[in-house]
């Protein structure tokens, strides 16, 4: 009988180990946590698609109550640190949309302070403004730039599609930069900035360049910080999505599925868009023009272009940009945007991942804004990966989000 549970527990044993283990790359700080970390967010993955397999409830749902669960525990004891008792928050609304607004400790009456828009990400499905890292990190910079935050919980995903999460944040932000708001809290028309991460790095772009291009908005945004922002959705095999495909925390099969989501496009799909289908070379919709946007051949600085050779279809599918037309939709993806609309755009602090499936996203975004004369600050990790800057409390904490947060922050007291 002992032998026979032995056998069971090495099996057991060897089968999580099989689970839990992802080959990473050798510039990865803390590789076992990581994969760990991993594991846990598949592991949520799966039960999700298995109780939405039973109709028992959507995936979503679920994945959303587990990682609750997870925030409610690393938001006691140890992970509470950078939380500032002096700041204040308040839950309110802007224009109808659920914001939260962080003000700074007293002192200094009489100066204006900075103001700043944070969208949070998630894959346009996941997270709120007001829980995990995003709280800690919109308390950090109310204190240490004397800055009011606000944090945009805007709708998602399966609840709604594009472009509802872009137009709540839209309106949010037309809403913090009206006159009357700005007066209230007591903020500088001329240092109020935009940012985000991941998807809500995509809103933050997409936000400033219609901002930027609303001549009814009288106070624009004086900066735009993106970390690792997802932008184009028309190719899936830069560089970064082959080298980073299978990467931990952010797959290539798990970004498009995000995109097809979020742009309410069939899960059916999801092989061809990985395949390049929709953005084939007879694609009477890809103008020349259109295509250049994206061309990260030239785009790219040599040292990530490597070996790489773009992949183009020649066929492909004409059904696929009639059937997601977002996809061509500059609210969707920012990256799209014509050089005139990116000329108007604010000075930027783009935050890039080696390690990361839109690090070219990014990469190629700020040179089509530096192309048009707009100044980029470029900060690229080589031992960053997806989801870093989010991975500063313990448990989950990593040496590189802790640089990355500080990086940030640093750029935007000198820079806001």
């Amino acid at each position: 009988m002992g032998r026979k549970v032995l056998v069971v527990t090495v099996l057991l044993t060897v089968a999580v180990a099989y689970y839990v283990y992802k080959p990473l790359p050798d510039a990865i700080e803390k590789p076992w946590k990581l994969m760990m970390l991993d594991a846990i967010f598949r592991s949520m993955m799966h039960l999700g698609f298995m109780k939405e397999y039973l109709v028992l409830s959507h995936y979503i749902s679920s994945v959303r109550s587990s990682v609750e669960s997870i925030e409610g525990f690393t938001t006691s004891s140890e992970s509470r640190e950078g939380v500032i008792p002096g700041v204040k928050f308040t839950d309110t609304t802007f224009a109808g949309v659920p914001v939260r607004v962080y003000e700074p400790p007293a002192g200094g009456e009489g100066h204006l302070r900075r103001g700043l828009m944070y969208l949070h990400g998630g894959g346009w499905a996941f997270g709120s403004g007001k829980g995990g890292a995003y709280d800690s990190i919109s308390h950090r910079i109310s204190d240490e730039l004397n800055c009011v935050v606000v944090s945009v919980d805007y709708r998602l995903y399966p609840a709604v599609h594009f472009p509802e999460p872009f137009l709540d944040c839209f309106a949010a932000a037309k809403h913090f930069l009206s006159p009357e708001v700005l007066a209230r809290y007591a903020i500088d028309p001329e240092r109020v900035a935009v940012s985000g991460d991941s998807a809500g790095g995509n809103l933050a772009a997409a936000v400033a360049q219609e901002i930027s291009a609303d001549d009814g908005v009288q106070v624009k945004f004086s900066v735009q910080a993106l970390i690792y922002p997802a932008l184009q959705a028309l190719d899936f095999n830069t560089p970064s999505y082959v080298q980073n495909q299978n990467m931990a925390v952010l797959s290539r099969h798990t970004m498009v599925m995000f995109w097809l989501q979020y742009l309410n496009g069939d899960l059916s799909l999801l092989p061809q868009v990985i395949a390049n289908n929709h953005s084939a070379s007879r694609q009477s919709a890809l103008t020349a023009e259109l295509r250049s946007r994206v061309d990260w051949t030239v785009l790219l600085p040599p040292k990530f272009r490597k070996n790489h050779s773009p992949l183009v279809v020649e066929k492909g599918s004409q059904e696929i940009l009639k059937k997601v037309p977002g996809l061509l939709d500059t609210r969707a993806v920012p990256l799209l945007a014509e050089a005139a609309v990116l000329a108007k755009c604010p000075r930027a602090y783009i935050l890039t991942c080696e390690y990361d499936v839109l690090r070219d996203d990014g990469l190629m975004y700020a040179q089509r804004l530096r192309d048009v004369g707009v100044s980029v600050s470029l900060e690229h990790l080589e031992d960053g990966f997806h989801g870093a800057f989010s991975f500063i409390t313990w448990p989950m904490d990593f040496e590189v989000g802790k640089r990355a947060v500080r990086s940030y922050i640093t750029w935007l007291q000198n820079n806001l």
